[in-house]
């Protein structure tokens, strides 16, 4: 397996931004809200969290977006660890969209990564203090 490119510290954050974004809701207390998991979920639109997200991924070097896409594929179980360099050429070979737009469209994105980090040997506890 080849050294990653890109550091546990910059995929950290990802992921705690990640999860930020996963604990938003909105008000569902409105009169005619109807209670249920649709009524609360947040729209993000405009959110300072997910433009900042976005805006960090984007600016990351190409090499380090398909590392972020592979982590995340071996996280879900797509990759073994092993497969790590055919990972990251085919996040390269099969970039069809911005990365961050792909990455922020999938559901767990912050427990795929810390899964993949921890299939390459990662602990994210080690960076997570400078998160808390």
């Amino acid at each position: 397996m080849a050294e990653m490119q890109i550091s546990a510290r910059r995929v950290a954050h990802v992921i705690f931004r990640a999860r930020e974004l996963d604990t938003k809701v909105a008000r569902w207390d409105n009169p005619g809200d109807a209670v249920d998991s649709d009524a609360i979920l947040e729209s993000r639109r405009g959110d300072a969290t997910e433009a900042e997200l976005r805006e960090f991924i984007a600016g990351l070097p190409e090499d380090q977006q398909a590392e972020l896409v592979a982590i995340m594929w071996l996280g879900r179980d797509t990759y073994e660890a092993d497969e790590w360099n055919e990972a990251v050429e085919t996040a390269y070979a099969e970039k069809t969209t911005p990365t961050e737009d792909y990455l922020l469209g999938i559901p767990m994105l912050s427990d795929y990564l810390e899964s993949g980090l921890e299939k390459l040997g990662v602990d994210v506890g080690d960076v997570e203090e400078d998160f808390l």
